[in-house]
């Protein structure tokens, strides 16, 4: 059983609860400030440089031989194991190196595709009630990280379209901010 199959829901809910309300509540209190560092972020080189490499590395350390405890059966694929153990990390230095143009959106996206799947295996076959608030976060991670790697500009935009109006960016905050209420609720509820 990989690593990823033992995360309890419990733990699941609290880690995104936490992320959403913390990270919501310091929006809407330091609203300037958020919108100054969103408007910035995909073009920031260091958080491109850090998200790029923690996700290239989380997922090389996905690919490891099959007597690690964190490697993970990729069913058809582990024939690609040894070709994606070299490829990853010179993919990676390339990425880094050569693909400087919103390198922060694209490994955000790489991040959230990686993150999403200790989510979903924490919510599969729960019986508890509320628990598809879970995938449902996990599900719009990997939506938007397939967008932020393919099609980075779209962040760009959405960050642009956000922040356009003080009451659109203040009304999607809160939106965030009572998902991650749910979110809380739910965990001390039924999870």
């Amino acid at each position: 059983m990989h690593p990823y199959e033992t995360i309890p829901l419990n733990v699941a809910g609290y880690i995104v609860a936490a992320w959403l309300i913390l990270s919501h509540l310091w929006m809407l209190v330091k609203t300037d400030n958020a919108i100054e560092f969103l408007k910035k972020f995909p073009r920031n080189g260091m958080a491109g440089t850090i998200l790029m490499a923690t996700g290239m590395l989380w997922f090389w350390l996905l690919v490891v031989p099959f007597d690690s405890p964190i490697a993970m059966d990729l069913g058809e694929f582990n024939g690609s194991k040894n070709i994606l153990l070299a490829a990853v990390p010179v993919v990676a230095f390339l990425m880094i190196t050569h693909v400087r143009e919103f390198l922060a959106v694209r490994g955000l996206g790489v991040v959230c595709l990686m993150a999403a799947a200790p989510l979903l295996a924490a919510a599969f076959q729960e019986p508890a009630t509320g628990k598809v608030l879970i995938p449902l976060f996990a599900y719009g991670m990997l939506t938007a990280g397939l967008f932020f790697v393919g099609m980075p500009y779209v962040m760009r935009d959405a960050i642009n379209w956000a922040t356009a109006s003080a009451g659109r960016f203040k009304a999607l905050v809160l939106g965030g901010l009572a998902y991650g209420v749910a979110v809380l609720a739910c965990t001390i509820l039924w999870y």
